[in-house]
């Protein structure tokens, strides 16, 4: 059991559920009012639900050997432009003008992931490269498009996405699990998933056996890009409002973590969306953690930090592998000289 690649993750997970309970005793406390589900678990899978759209589409773009410093500059992107359309129109609720404002931000996500994948996968340029042009550029786009400003509306519509409810759950969950699961079938049902490992095994490999390398890339960097958009259109719907310069924020280092406690390698290759899902979820609890205890907001980012190092070691082989020796040495001393002589 201690080997499965969930098995530290959902520890992990456990262990600050239980701590925030401890702290906390009506931290589990679930209550229904006016037909809603509230009480801090239905909040983290809220709030958490941006994160883990990006993290989704982060697991594909690293397990083929790539990475995407952008989704932050695109959910800012994104939020802006269905914003400003949404405060343009004269009916601001019309299913129509949201519906418009859904596919223009989103096509707009995908292109913007098209590019992305043109510079890694047809100029060959290196992926952190490549998509650091675009978080830069990005966030400077996203404030020309609110210029400067925060950009609010009243669209009943439009709010829904972010913060409306359906069979008592916040909406936002639920397109989560349809992302997760179009993600999961389309990469455990067709070969699709094995060509993503594949390319991020050895993508010269992959070519000389007639994989298409440059369309596999191509098609992961478009996907995080709509994961991106749409993590963008519920955050901006949650608040009714766009930020330019704050929406996103430091999003792709969160979902580069989020990826790698799910027990996903940043060398590429093989992937796991579940554990993707479980490493988004800790960070998303340790940020509710935080706040529930009334840490400092100087030094929140630091005690983060530090949490998701332990994280992290906790799952290195390695890591325990050491622990495990050095405890052993100094109980069993002879069995050190043994060893040692022998």
């Amino acid at each position: 059991m201690t080997r499965h690649h969930l098995f530290y993750p959902l520890v992990m997970l456990a262990a600050l559920l239980v701590f925030n309970f401890i702290y906390s005793p009506d931290f589990f406390f679930i209550q229904i009012r006016n037909g809603q589900l509230y009480g801090s678990l239905i909040d983290i899978l809220n709030f958490g639900s941006p994160l883990i759209l990006v993290a989704i589409g982060m697991t594909l773009v690293i397990a083929a050997k790539g990475i995407d410093l952008s989704v932050g500059s695109i959910v800012a992107i994104s939020g802006a432009i269905a914003c400003l359309m949404i405060s343009k129109s004269a009916d601001q609720s019309a299913l129509q003008i949201v519906l418009l404002v859904v596919i223009t931000s989103l096509a707009l996500s995908v292109a913007f992931g098209l590019w992305n994948g043109l510079l890694v996968s047809g100029f060959g340029i290196q992926p952190i490269i490549a998509t650091l042009i675009l978080m830069v550029a990005g966030r400077g786009i996203a404030q020309l498009i609110t210029g400067g400003q925060i950009i609010t509306v009243n669209s009943s519509a439009y709010k829904f996405i972010g913060a409306g409810t359906l069979a008592t759950l916040p909406f936002s969950i639920f397109i989560v699990a349809a992302v997760l699961l179009a993600a999961s079938l389309l990469t455990r049902k067709t070969a699709l998933g094995l060509f993503i490992e594949s390319v991020g095994c050895n993508p010269m490999a992959s070519w000389l056996s007639g994989i298409r390398s440059r369309i596999v890339m191509l098609a992961v960097y478009m996907f995080c890009g709509l994961c991106a958009g749409i993590a963008g259109l519920i955050l901006s719907s949650n608040v009714s409002s766009a930020d330019g310069n704050n929406a996103g924020l430091w999003y792709e280092l969160d979902a580069i973590l989020a990826v790698v406690i799910g027990g996903t390698s940043l060398n590429g290759g093989r992937f796991y969306l579940m554990g993707t899902v479980i490493g988004a979820l800790i960070i998303q609890t340790l940020t509710t953690t935080i706040y529930v205890i009334g840490i400092r907001p100087e030094i929140t980012l630091v005690v983060k930090a530090f949490v998701v190092l332990l994280v992290c070691l906790v799952q290195s082989e390695a890591f325990r592998k050491t622990i495990v020796n050095r405890w052993r040495t100094r109980r069993y001393p002879l069995e050190r000289e043994v060893k040692r002589h022998a």
